[in-house]
């Protein structure tokens, strides 16, 4: 009998949090993040860990989006375009645990915002109604830069702060946004993960359970994604996660 690496209630909430988070298009990093910083693992397993299951839960979240929609090119190239090298940078720096759990914990919070707040109606083309606008290149290279940044140096694939900017800026609809954002998370997350094996980081061991975990999540949550299954009411528990996780990062730094 196989004896797993890590205990079966991390596995769960891995498991749990992969169904949650690519039931709307996102790799669901911070939600790793948050169950691993619950199980109090390392700084060394949880960041190239996060970045390993963001890559095959958004591989999967967008193939299933390729089949329903066309993709959002014009959008995602000017911010995929500056995030890939600072992502690469990022996952080359090994951050000191301190520093880490710090920033990791603030990340945790502010993605914590995401999921108190109401999504609101699916609009047809912006926000507000309106045509979508093409995004401006200094302003999609600057945040496509700082998050990729963020990303390597955390595994946070950024999808969760990107999305709610794309929706409030018109760069897209909420729908397209979902696509945008699985592909900006793997890209991000290929990109740290390569910047972390070419800077001498290690790799946690087992962490095949892990992404097993993470990949059987995201079956179902791609399911609900391309059937529009609601799913709203346990976003505020999602939220509460990641706040006791921030904080607990935080508190042990």
């Amino acid at each position: 009998m196989l004896i797993p690496a890590y205990p079966w209630e991390l596995l769960a909430l891995v498991f749990l949090m992969a169904a949650l988070y690519s039931s709307v298009g996102h790799g669901g990093a911070s939600g790793y993040l948050a169950a691993m910083a619950l199980f109090a693992l390392v700084p060394q397993e949880m960041k190239p860990a996060a970045l390993l299951m963001n890559v095959f839960v958004a591989t999967l979240v967008l193939g299933r989006l390729a089949r329903v929609r066309r993709f959002p090119w014009r959008v995602f190239l000017p911010i995929m375009t500056a995030a890939l090298p600072m992502a690469f940078l990022g996952g080359m720096i090994q951050l000191e645990a301190s520093g880490y759990r710090y920033l990791v914990g603030a990340a945790l919070l502010v993605a914590a915002w995401h999921f108190f707040v109401p999504a609101g109606p699916v609009a047809p083309n912006g926000p507000d109604g309106s045509k979508v606008r093409r995004p401006q290149t200094a302003t999609a290279a600057a945040a496509g830069a700082s998050l990729g940044l963020l990303a390597g140096l955390t595994g946070v694939g950024g999808g969760i702060y990107l999305s709610p900017l794309l929706v409030l800026l018109g760069w897209c609809s909420l729908r397209d946004s979902a696509a945008v954002a699985a592909a900006f998370i793997l890209c991000n997350s290929l990109a740290g993960l390569a910047g972390h094996g070419l800077g001498g980081g290690g790799w946690p061991p087992g962490v095949a359970w892990l992404v097993g975990a993470a990949v059987a999540g995201a079956l179902l949550g791609s399911e609900l994604l391309v059937r529009r299954a609601a799913v709203r009411h346990l976003r505020a528990l999602l939220g509460v996660v990641l706040v006791i996780a921030g904080l607990k990062m935080i508190w042990t730094a």
